[in-house]
């Protein structure tokens, strides 16, 4: 008890408080710009911190984490732009919220959703970090491709409205995930001894190019057909006002549920916000009384996925800090900086520093009551972007999309990917199969793929690993139960309006 005392009064000083804000704001703006992850947002502010004794520098990268994973909302909503992967299921119900004027109450939504979202997840950390990072422990090859298949079983919540077009863009993106080097047996696919196809396509210039030029594309025939209004009549529409906070009480069950599926997959080693995000959307599609609502602009489709994907950064931290073992790609960024900073993490820390731990997880609430408090009023600032003239949005939305794409690698081949996938993606839209669903397939594709790989390596090419590992089964038989739910609840439905 004394810990967490020490811990509340060392965080609570002004120049932590300090930090926190600038953390916080300074991962929304890297978040809202597309290709600048969380990860790299980090990076940038690392050096900043070799001056700071370390739970401040901890604090103040924890805050960033939390505000870029908060900011990839904006562009998400905005330009159909994913700003960070976490934000993928995001452009489903956000964006065409921006596209019935409704702009300022999805932004709302989602960082109303990420606070609620992180302040769950740290609370629970904190109760239960050493409880939890034993069941992480649990997760090896089986437990992997399992969770993996039940990410894939979203299609039939987020993939077109003819399920056979949604799975075949599952497949294409979980074939492009195929490109390259083997990380198994080391042999190249599909490289076509092409220099640069060798370390494969990188599903973030896909996913602008698919989501953001393809819907630019759009928008210039639709024009051209004379089907879209004036510019001044389009920013007219759009509100700004924000939802209150009690009408978003009313879907508190999505929010529970949600924080509790980014919580539990963010514990998980490496599984991520992103998967997290689209398992909660799925499942507030599923528990919804008008699941045909989502992708039209639903209130729950934008809560769902932004809950959850901040609720995930809390439980990265778990094996993180108690395992050593990173929770996420940008988790695994904050323990460098733990190591720059002469602290060991591993099941010690909790009994050698349990200070540092303690302040972690209050930064992390503390950064998510300042989403809350403070970041309502700067989205809604964001969202003025669209007042822009249509002409001058969309060549901003192609120049960030270039921008970000070769911020990635520095490399003029994932440009020519973005613009490849652009006209892809177009044609998806144009001929109603699902841009979502094949970058749910292209996210998912290599883990899936690796681990069902490794277990039947280590089985000796025996499935029956899957099925003698309890984990494994009861996650396979999620996600059966998931991808056949669709086709169930359609047959019983036909069956009792018949009868």
């Amino acid at each position: 008890m004394s810990a967490v005392w020490e811990s509340i009064t060392y965080v609570a000083q002004p120049f932590q408080l300090v930090l926190v804000v600038i953390g916080c704001a300074f991962g929304m703006v890297c978040g809202a710009l597309p290709g600048l992850s969380a990860s790299m947002a980090i990076i940038l502010a690392l050096p900043f911190t070799y001056e700071m004794e370390p739970v401040a520098s901890i604090v103040l990268l924890v805050s960033i984490y939390v505000g870029a994973a908060c900011g990839g909302s904006i562009a998400a909503i905005l330009m159909k732009t994913p700003g960070t992967p976490e934000a993928v299921a995001t452009t489903f119900d956000g964006y065409p919220m921006r596209e019935k004027g409704l702009a300022g109450r999805a932004l709302s939504l989602a960082v109303t959703g990420s606070s609620m979202g992180g302040i769950f997840s740290a609370l629970v950390m904190v109760v239960a970090a050493p409880l939890l990072a034993q069941v992480a422990l649990k997760f090896q090859s089986a437990e992997y491709f399992a969770l993996s298949l039940i990410g894939l079983s979203c299609i039939t919540s987020i993939g077109s409205k003819d399920q056979m077009k949604a799975v075949f863009s599952t497949l294409l993106g979980v074939l492009i995930s195929t490109i390259g080097i083997d990380s198994v047996s080391g042999v190249t696919r599909f490289a076509f001894r092409q220099p640069f196809l060798m370390n494969g396509i990188n599903y973030i210039p896909v996913m602008i190019g698919a989501f953001a030029v393809a819907e630019v594309y759009k928008t210039v025939q639709a024009k051209a057909e004379k089907k879209a209004g004036d510019t001044g009549v389009i920013a007219e529409r759009i509100s700004f006002a924000a939802v209150k906070f009690m009408e978003v009480l009313k879907y508190w069950r999505t929010i529970t549920r949600s924080a509790i599926i980014g919580t539990v997959i963010g514990i998980v080693p490496a599984a991520g916000g992103s998967i997290a995000a689209l398992i909660a959307y799925g499942q507030a599609v599923r528990a919804s009384k008008t699941p045909n609502e989502f992708g039209k602009g639903c209130d729950e489709g934008v809560l769902a996925p932004e809950t959850s994907n901040n609720a995930a950064i809390g439980g990265s931290m778990v094996p993180t800090m108690i395992l050593g073992i990173p929770g996420s790609p940008t988790a695994s960024i904050i323990m460098a900086a733990f190591t720059l900073h002469g602290v060991r993490t591993g099941p010690l820390l909790l009994k050698d520093q349990p200070t540092m731990l303690y302040c972690i997880f209050l930064g992390i609430v503390l950064a998510s009551l300042l989403l809350f408090l403070v970041g309502r009023l700067v989205t809604r600032q964001f969202a003025h972007i669209l007042k822009l003239p249509q002409p001058f949005l969309q060549t901003l939305v192609i120049m960030l999309g270039v921008v970000g794409a070769f911020a990635l690698h520095n490399s003029y081949y994932d440009i020519v990917a973005m613009f490849v996938f652009s006209i892809i993606g177009y044609f998806f839209d144009r001929f109603k199969f699902s841009n979502s669903a094949m970058i749910l397939g292209l996210i998912l594709g290599q883990l899936a793929e690796n681990n069902l790989r490794k277990q039947l390596i280590i089985s000796n090419g025996s499935l029956i690993g899957f099925v003698t590992r309890p984990l494994a089964l009861v996650c396979l038989l999620v996600a059966v139960y998931l991808f056949l739910s669709p086709t169930l609840k359609k047959r019983f439905g036909k069956k009792n309006a018949q009868a």
